[in-house]
């Protein structure tokens, strides 16, 4: 069985470290992929690290990930409140799914409380900063560990 990961990020992700500091933070995308790869190695697993800006890619990525990964954590950003098409990719794909989100997007505006991906999402990070990669990375591997995971009901 693969030991490989995926963590997809989407829109804007790219920006981390430019864009609004006062919510992301300082760290950089590239600070956490490196932050992703140690950790993972560390627990004897291997990332597949991705952004786009594009809804296509990211849910071209679930579909790759259906015949490579052992799990998927996603920050998909500004698509888990308005992707239609990711929660579907998503919902084919059975292990593990971790939704991740930077800020704690319910002590945010309203628009930002309502995900479409938790409804389908093993378990979900939130608010943890960019620690919050490898906290999922953590959470992910004692999934695996344990046959925790799969599809939940939608």
């Amino acid at each position: 069985m693969t030991r490989t990961i995926f963590v997809l990020n989407g829109p804007n992700l790219n920006l981390l470290g430019e864009r609004e500091p006062a919510i992301y933070g300082s760290v950089t995308l590239s600070d956490i992929r490196q932050r992703c790869l140690a950790k993972a190695k560390s627990l004897g697993l291997d990332i597949d690290f991705r952004q786009t800006n594009y809804e296509g890619e990211l849910v071209e990525s679930v579909h790759q990930a259906r015949k490579s990964a052992c799990g998927i954590i996603i920050n998909p950003a500004a698509y888990t409140f308005t992707s239609i098409a990711l929660l579907d990719a998503l919902k084919t794909f059975d292990p593990p799914k971790i939704e991740l989100h930077i800020s704690n997007v319910h002590a945010r505006e309203e628009i930002y409380h309502k995900s479409l991906i938790s409804r389908i999402a093993t378990g979900i990070m939130i608010g943890f900063g960019a620690r919050g990669y490898e906290l999922a990375i953590e959470a992910m591997a004692g999934m695996l560990e344990s046959g925790m995971g799969g599809q939940k009901a939608s």
